[in-house]
């Protein structure tokens, strides 16, 4: 899960790191009121989406007068941003993050991720800050400086001192350096983060280390046990069929091919988008319904991939350990007859009384597909989309 950017500086504030003063604003009036009671002669407006790159897309205006406050304001509410992580589709902005001016005498990148393919967290840090991190490990590597923290052991004051070196600080401003660096820590430990990054963290002309701009997200596994994140959440700012599947207990992530998939076990889903793309298909979702695929349950996964206008046909691929073949068989024949769907469906069982499942899909009239290998089904679900997508061109 990820938040705005002035929800997570207001977490960061209260661990330690310092930020710019700035307030929050639904409307070009509230902007200007924000301006004004921040005081000064210059104000960052700034779009608050969950992307990076807003500055790029035109998402952040420097304003010297009220009047540019409330026409950037204007301009900024409601408009879809693009962005390289929003994709071509971008995300609307809903409100505004007004801030006060800082005269920048350095930028510098700094990141707390939690690494799984080394099991610990990795510190990032580069005194080139202010662009993507992205494009920076393409142009100069040499550049970003990574250290790993063993969370068994926590971060030591040695590490954030050698971040703080080689970030290039004054040593006048080690201390705040490593001050900011432990409370990111601490934030990023008591608050289940996943990723906390601050771009830029700058160095003001006065001396001063301040988060610029800051991006927080969160392992969606732990909010059960951190009820005050959760409440940030911004579900207009998420993909509306991936928070329909969390809402309803379901994991799924939206893909852009055309083939929907509703399996069980993440191995298995994973195993099905390859087969299908070297079918010569294109998956249009990720979709694990777990073990405990009921009636009730398979409606809804149903409902999920259809909703979905781009999917012309459906793959169900269940291995029955837990569950049973027929009684997914049986979910599968509810779904169809009540949603009365009219694209093509395949359907591959194995597992658990797989013998009943596919007694109750034959006897049920209905027009699946069957399969009984995984490669089978894949590539039958290519031909019946490739079937669909003739017919469309032919009456075209």
């Amino acid at each position: 899960m990820d938040i705005h950017e002035y929800q997570a500086k207001e977490i960061l504030s209260g661990y330690g790191i310092k930020i710019a003063e700035g307030g929050l604003a639904y409307s070009p009036e509230d902007a200007v009121q924000r301006a004004r009671e921040i005081g000064g002669h210059i104000w960052a407006v700034k779009a608050q989406i969950h992307s990076g790159a807003r500055g790029k897309a035109g998402g952040i205006k420097i304003c010297k007068t009220h009047d540019e406050v409330e026409a950037a304001a204007d301009y900024l509410l409601g408009r879809r941003l693009v962005t390289h992580q929003t994709g071509p589709v971008g995300k609307v902005c809903g409100r505004l993050y007004v801030e006060a001016g800082t005269e920048i005498a350095k930028e510098l990148y700094f990141c707390l991720l939690v690494d799984r393919s080394s099991e610990r967290i990795v510190m990032v840090g580069s005194a080139q800050g202010g662009m993507d991190i992205e494009e920076l490990a393409v142009t100069n590597p040499e550049a970003i400086v990574k250290i790993y923290i063993d969370p068994a052991v926590g971060l030591q004051d040695f590490q954030a001192r050698k971040m703080a070196f080689k970030l290039g600080l004054d040593a006048e401003v080690i201390s705040h350096a490593v001050k900011t660096i432990k409370g990111c820590y601490r934030a990023l430990r008591a608050l289940d983060v996943s990723m906390l990054e601050i771009n830029p963290l700058v160095v003001t002309k006065s001396g001063e280390l301040i988060a610029l701009d800051a991006k927080m997200g969160f392992d969606d596994n732990a909010l059960f046990r951190q009820l005050k994140i959760s409440e940030l959440r911004d579900k207009s700012q998420e993909d509306p069929r991936e928070m329909a599947a969390a809402d309803r207990g379901l994991s799924y992530v939206g893909l852009d091919g055309d083939i929907g998939c509703m399996i069980n076990g993440a191995g298995l889903a994973m195993a099905t988008m390859d087969m299908i793309k070297l079918a010569g298909g294109e998956p249009a979702n990720f979709l694990d319904v777990g073990g405990g695929a009921s009636a009730e349950r398979t409606e809804k996964a149903f409902r999920l991939v259809l909703a979905d206008k781009n999917v012309k046909a459906m793959l169900v691929n269940i291995f029955a350990g837990i569950n049973r073949c027929d009684w997914i068989a049986e979910g599968v024949v509810h779904a169809v007859r009540k949603l009365d769907m009219k694209m093509p469906l395949i359907v591959r069982l194995s597992g658990t009384n797989v013998e009943e499942g596919r007694r109750i899909i034959a006897d049920s009239g209905l027009p699946i597909i069957t399969a009984d290998t995984l490669a089978e089904a894949a590539e039958k679900a290519v031909q019946a989309r490739n079937e669909v997508v003739a017919k469309e061109a032919a009456g075209a």
